[in-house]
């Protein structure tokens, strides 16, 4: 069932990373940790989630010890940076700020799955698998520009879930007089 998320979560790390081995690597010790989790016995209630947050996680960790290294070796002829300096990590990683990221990374998620079906699979199939809106409408059997009113709503959806996040705009309905542009 996991098989199914690679090619995704492969996407994901690479635009992430920007390094497509360094990218693999990190989606192969996701699946291994999210497989260990599954062998022990313990239920995965959202196996995609946990894979997420596990390379999430891991691309974190990888982030933190190359600054660890980075900031190491350049402080080594430099005796005027207090060892305070070298242990605190970015801003980025802080814990609210990460707790914010995943709140959002969750939220969006949540409203990409709220998403009509095939509006879903498109918006899916463009943004995190990559492929053209040409490629998706021979996959899908659709024109491209359903296609394009498919991306078109799954890229609202994400917007207004952005602003509702940041405590401002409204949220707009999925609805079918939305989706028909009345």
């Amino acid at each position: 069932m996991l098989a199914h998320y690679y090619r995704e979560l492969l996407r994901f790390l690479q635009g992430t990373v920007r390094d497509r081995d360094t990218a693999a690597d990190l989606a192969q010790e996701s699946y291994a940790r999210v497989l260990a989790v599954q062998q022990s016995g313990e239920a995965i209630n959202e196996p995609r989630a946990l894979l997420y947050r596990t390379a999430r996680n891991l691309v974190i960790d990888q982030y933190r010890r190359s600054e660890v290294r980075g900031t190491y070796a350049a402080a080594e002829g430099d005796s005027s940076v207090d060892a305070v300096d070298l242990t605190a990590g970015p801003e980025a990683l802080e814990p609210e700020v990460a707790a914010m990221s995943s709140q959002t990374v969750d939220a969006l998620l949540t409203a990409i799955g709220e998403l009509p079906l095939r509006c879903r699979e498109a918006f899916i199939l463009h943004k995190f698998d990559g492929l053209s809106q040409a490629e998706v409408a021979r996959q899908m059997g659709i024109s491209v520009t359903m296609v394009e009113r498919h991306i078109k709503l799954g890229m609202q959806a994400c917007r207004a879930c952005q602003e509702q996040m940041r405590g401002g705009g409204r949220s707009l309905p999925l609805t079918a007089q939305s989706w028909s542009g009345k």
